[in-house]
């Protein structure tokens, strides 16, 4: 039953047709004796038959079209300081979002961006089971204001999932250019289907993390990744994959996986271990990049991604999730991001010196 349906008595409904010929038109009663015939065959009492003609919903009250109302709201705010060229994007909270999951909730989180340079992206943390989340976190851009007419603050609600690809429930596009900026602008918003002019896609990587306290061994299982770019003339690629970790924001340890020939979704299964003294994974960065290789030019990036105590959002997850369950490998599927993107947040320095390699480090003579 239609759920904006009132029931109503048997007796309500009329027992005679209500198609009667009043005219004497014998094109009229040449109608009404078709509809009672064909009335007649449907094996319903003529009061069920009337009843389900007034309980049809109207055309209108079809979700056709009804992405805004399905989708939910976002309240968000935006505020400008011209002196330090900085423009804060706060989400405060969503609310009636739209059910992703088969028990009728998400796992929401938002992702934010400015476009059309996305030289950063935010995340906010993910919220389990819930359709109204509350996330009160800010996220700072470095923007000159001649940049803001051409600018586009993006705000994406997604729903996490940790073995397959993130669904979108939906997107907040605001044109900067439309912005006073004379106060802070706070609003709630419905949010719009994706736009189909959506960011290019580098494909997705799977890996487990595990990390041994006692032991102080972390290790970074390369399970497999998919839809890759292409980088080949052949529309397909050579795809291996490199395992940094950086200490202090600086370049530590790497290792690489093999190369997969031809392929836009290689399989790997290769694990790497690392010695990482449990003082030290609290200061720990681990780079997951993904390279083309060509035997007679340099390889091309691919992709990257990087976990850690500097990430946000999933990628801080993974890696929170990692900690609170040592000795056991946790696996999770990440969309690959620009190194331009990843480069803004987790800027490296170089690589830790060696005590044994420099000379004046290195005690005195014996």
């Amino acid at each position: 039953m239609h759920p904006n349906t009132t029931t109503l008595p048997v007796t309500d409904y009329p027992t005679t047709s209500p198609y009667t010929n009043s005219t004497g038109n014998p094109f009229a009663v040449a109608a009404v004796d078709f509809i009672n015939n064909l009335l007649n065959k449907i094996p319903l009492p003529r009061w069920a038959i009337y009843a389900i003609f007034v309980v049809q919903p109207d055309v209108a009250d079809v979700d056709y079209g009804s992405a805004k109302r399905q989708r939910g709201k976002l309240l968000y705010s935006l505020d400008y300081n011209a002196a330090q060229s900085e423009l804060t994007v706060g989400i405060k909270q969503a609310n009636n979002l739209k059910a992703m999951d088969l028990g009728g909730t998400s796992d929401p989180y938002v992702k934010v961006y400015i476009g059309p340079d996305k030289s950063k992206t935010f995340e906010t943390k993910v919220f389990k089971s819930t359709l109204s989340p509350v996330f009160n976190e800010q996220f700072t851009f470095q923007i000159a204001k001649s940049s803001l007419p051409k600018s586009t603050a993006v705000m994406k609600v997604f729903d996490f999932n940790r073995f397959s690809k993130h669904e979108i429930i939906g997107e907040i596009r605001v044109q900067l250019c439309n912005v006073d900026w004379n106060h802070v602008i706070e609003e709630w918003q419905d949010l719009a289907e994706p736009a189909k002019f959506e960011e290019e896609n580098l494909g997705e990587i799977c890996f487990s993390l595990r990390y041994v306290p006692t032991a102080a061994k972390l290790t970074v299982g390369i399970l497999e990744a998919k839809n890759l770019k292409s980088m080949d003339a052949g529309g397909t690629s050579d795809p291996y994959v490199k395992v940094q970790l950086a200490l202090d924001k600086r370049k530590w340890r790497k290792k690489k996986t093999s190369v997969k020939k031809k392929t836009l979704n290689p399989y790997y299964n290769e694990s790497f271990t690392f010695d990482v003294s449990f003082e030290q994974i609290q200061r720990v960065n681990l780079v997951i990049s993904v390279w083309d290789h060509d035997a007679l030019t340099r390889n091309d990036a691919m992709g990257k991604i990087f976990l850690g105590c500097d990430a946000a959002g999933n990628q801080l997850r993974h890696w929170a999730d990692m900690l609170s369950n040592p000795r056991r490998p946790v696996a999770q599927w990440h969309s690959l991001l620009t190194a331009e993107q990843v480069n803004s947040t987790l800027v490296l320095k170089r690589k830790l010196p060696l005590q044994n390699k420099l000379p004046f480090l290195s005690g005195p003579p014996t």
